[in-house]
C-alpha cells in the first residue's frame, strides 16, 4: 500500500514536470511575447498570470517568467505583482482537473497511448512539435498516477479511520493546515500536495471537513518554497517572493476563518450543481479563497506593490541586480534579462568614453571601469547556464545576439582601460573626429537606457568613415615625422589615438547592432552576419 501511494505521487509529480516543462518549451517565445506585449495595469496582468497558468499548469514557472521579466525591465512590479496573484488563481485548475476528470471520467485506459504517443513525438519529431509530445506525455503520466493514488488511498482507508484525525477544535485544525503546509514542502508542489488530498477524499480515507483544512496548509506552503528560493537571489526575486507570501498568507487567512461557513453550506447541498461531490467542493473552495485574495489586494495593488518595494530596497551593481539563475529555466525571458543588463552596460561604457574624449556636457556621473568589468562578468556568468535550441530559431538568434554584444563590450572596455591621454584629441583632424565621436556616442547612449531604435547606421557610417581616414592619415603623419615636422613619438601617439578612436567606434557599432531591437532571423535583415560570428 504505501509502495502504491509513493508510486502514485511521484508518477503524478513526474507527469506533472513533464508536462510542465514541454508546454514552457512550446510556448517558448511566445510567451515571452505574450508578457512583453502586456500593458496597462495589475488587472489585465492578473488575467494574464491565469490563463498562462492554466495552460503550462505550473505557477513557479509563471513566477519565475514575472521575475525575469521584471528584471529586464519589461514589467512594472506593480503588473508583476497582478500576475503573481493570477498564478496563485490559476494553479487551483489542478484541483479541477483532479476532481473532474480524474474521478469522473476514466482516463486509464486513454493515459498509457497518451504516454506512448507523446514519447515517439518527442523522438520524431522536432521543435515545438517535440515539445507537445512531451506534454501529452506527461498528461497522460498524471493520470496513471491518479490511478495509483486511488488504488492505495483505497487500502488506507480500510485501515484509518477518518474521524480520528484532528479538525473539530481549534489546534486540529491548524494542526491539519501545518501537515498541509509539510505536504507541500517535502512535494515541492502544491498542485501534487492537492491532488493527494482529493484522492484521500473520494476514496474516504480523510473527512471534507480535514480536506479543506489540508488544502489551506498546501496553498500557504508554496509561501515556504518562496522563501526558500528567495535567499540569495536578486532584488526582483525576493520582491516577487514576499509579494506571492504576503497574498498567500492573506487568501489562507481569510479561507480559514470561512471555512465553518463553507462546510455548512456544503452540507446543506452546495451552491451549485456537483458540490454534492465533496471533491469538487474542495476544488471549488481553493478557487474560492484563492479568488477572495485577488478580491482583497487588487484594488489596492500599487500600494501593496510600493510597500513591498519599500520593504525590499534595491542593492547591489546598478547594471545586473536583478540578473537571478533561477530565471534561466525560462531561456527566453533569460535571454533578454542579459540583453537588457547589456544595454545598460553598453550605455555605461560609451558615456566613460565620451569623458576621456572630454565631452561628458557636463551629465551624470562618471561610471568606474571596474565596475563596468564587473558587470560585464556578472552577464557572462549569467549566460553561462543558458542553453537555446536551434531548433528555436528567434530564441536562438537572439542568444546570439548578446553573446556577441558582451564580446565586443569586453573589447570596447579594454580600449578604454588603454585609452590615450585627453590632450592628444585636441587640435587637428583628431578635434574633429572626436567631436563627431562624443555626438554619435551621447545620441546612442541615451537610446541605450531607453527600448527604443539605436542609431546604429550613423555609428556604422562613422566607423567606416574613421577606417579609411586612419588608412589615408597614417601615410600623412609618418611622413610628416620622417620630414622632421613632427617627433616620431608624437606621430605615433597620434596614430595611437586616432587607432583608439576607430576600435571605440568599431566595438560601440558592433555591440549597438546586436542589441539594437530583439529581432528574430526572419526579422533581422543581419542575421547572416549574426551567425557567421561577427
Amino acid at each position: 500500500m504505501i509502495g502504491t501511494l509513493l508510486g502514485g505521487i511521484g508518477l503524478f509529480l513526474l507527469g506533472m514536470i513533464l508536462m510542465t516543462e514541454g508546454l514552457k518549451a512550446a510556448a517558448g517565445d511566445a510567451l515571452r511575447r505574450r508578457l512583453e506585449q502586456l500593458t496597462g495595469g495589475a488587472a489585465k496582468a492578473m488575467l494574464t498570470g491565469v490563463v498562462i497558468t492554466m495552460l503550462i499548469q505550473s505557477s513557479s514557472a509563471t513566477v519565475l517568467t514575472t521575475i525575469g521579466f521584471v528584471s529586464a525591465g519589461l514589467l512594472t512590479f506593480t503588473q508583476a505583482v497582478g500576475l503573481i496573484f493570477g498564478a496563485n488563481l490559476g494553479t487551483t485548475s489542478t484541483g479541477w482537473i483532479v476532481s473532474l476528470l480524474g474521478f469522473k471520467v476514466s482516463l486509464s485506459a486513454m493515459a498509457l497511448p497518451l504516454v506512448g504517443l507523446g514519447a515517439l513525438s518527442r523522438f520524431l519529431l522536432k521543435g515545438r512539435g517535440a515539445s507537445l509530445g512531451l506534454a501529452v506525455a506527461g498528461f497522460g503520466v498524471i493520470f496513471v498516477g491518479i490511478d495509483l493514488l486511488q488504488e492505495g488511498m483505497g487500502g488506507l482507508s480500510q485501515r484509518l479511520d477518518p474521524g480520528r484525525f484532528p479538525g473539530a477544535t481549534l489546534f486540529g485544525k491548524l494542526a491539519l493546515v501545518g501537515v498541509g503546509m509539510a505536504m507541500t514542502v517535502v512535494l515541492q508542489s502544491s498542485s501534487a500536495a492537492v491532488a493527494t488530498t482529493l484522492t484521500a477524499l473520494h476514496s474516504g480515507t480523510i473527512g471534507l471537513n480535514q480536506a479543506v483544512m489540508l488544502v489551506i496548509g498546501q496553498n500557504l506552503g508554496t509561501t515556504v518554497t518562496a522563501a526558500l528560493a528567495a535567499v540569495g537571489a536578486s532584488v526582483a526575486a525576493k520582491r516577487t517572493a514576499v509579494a506571492h507570501i504576503l497574498f498567500n498568507v492573506v487568501a489562507g487567512g481569510a479561507a480559514f476563518l470561512l471555512a465553518p461557513a463553507f462546510l455548512r453550506l456544503v452540507g446543506q447541498g452546495g451552491p451549485l450543481p456537483g458540490w454534492e461531490d465533496p471533491a469538487v467542493a474542495v476544488a471549488a473552495f481553493h478557487t474560492v479563497f484563492n479568488l477572495l485574495g485577488v478580491i482583497l489586494l487588487l484594488p489596492v495593488a500599487g500600494q501593496f506593490a510600493a510597500w513591498v518595494t519599500r520593504l525590499v530596497p534595491a542593492q547591489g551593481s546598478p547594471f545586473t541586480g536583478n540578473l537571478d539563475p533561477s530565471v534561466s529555466e525560462v531561456p527566453a525571458v533569460a535571454v533578454e534579462a542579459a540583453r537588457r543588463a547589456a544595454r545598460a552596460i553598453a550605455a555605461a561604457e560609451l558615456r566613460a568614453a565620451r569623458e576621456i574624449l572630454g565631452r561628458t556636457g557636463g551629465t551624470g556621473g562618471s561610471p568606474d571601469l571596474d565596475d563596468l568589468e564587473d558587470g560585464l562578468r556578472e552577464v557572462r556568468d549569467f549566460l553561462r547556464h543558458l542553453r537555446t535550441s536551434p531548433a528555436m530559431a528567434r530564441e536562438h538568434a537572439r542568444h546570439l545576439s548578446v553573446l556577441h554584444a558582451v564580446d565586443h563590450l569586453d573589447r570596447l572596455g579594454e580600449a578604454l582601460r588603454e585609452a590615450p591621454h585627453r590632450r592628444w584629441f585636441q587640435g587637428d583632424d583628431l578635434e574633429t573626429w572626436g567631436a563627431s565621436v562624443a555626438d554619435t556616442l551621447a545620441q546612442v547612449e541615451g537610446e541605450l537606457m531607453g527600448e527604443g531604435a539605436l542609431s546604429v547606421d550613423r555609428l556604422r557610417g562613422l566607423s567606416q568613415g574613421l577606417a579609411e581616414h586612419r588608412r589615408a592619415r597614417r601615410l600623412e603623419v609618418l611622413a610628416s615625422a620622417a620630414r622632421g615636422e613632427a617627433s616620431p613619438g608624437e606621430a605615433l601617439q597620434r596614430l595611437e589615438a586616432l587607432r583608439w578612436l576607430d576600435r571605440v567606434v568599431y566595438h560601440g557599432w558592433r555591440a549597438s547592432h546586436h542589441l539594437a531591437a530583439p529581432a528574430g532571423p526572419e526579422e533581422n535583415d543581419g542575421v547572416a552576419e549574426v551567425f557567421a560570428g561577427t
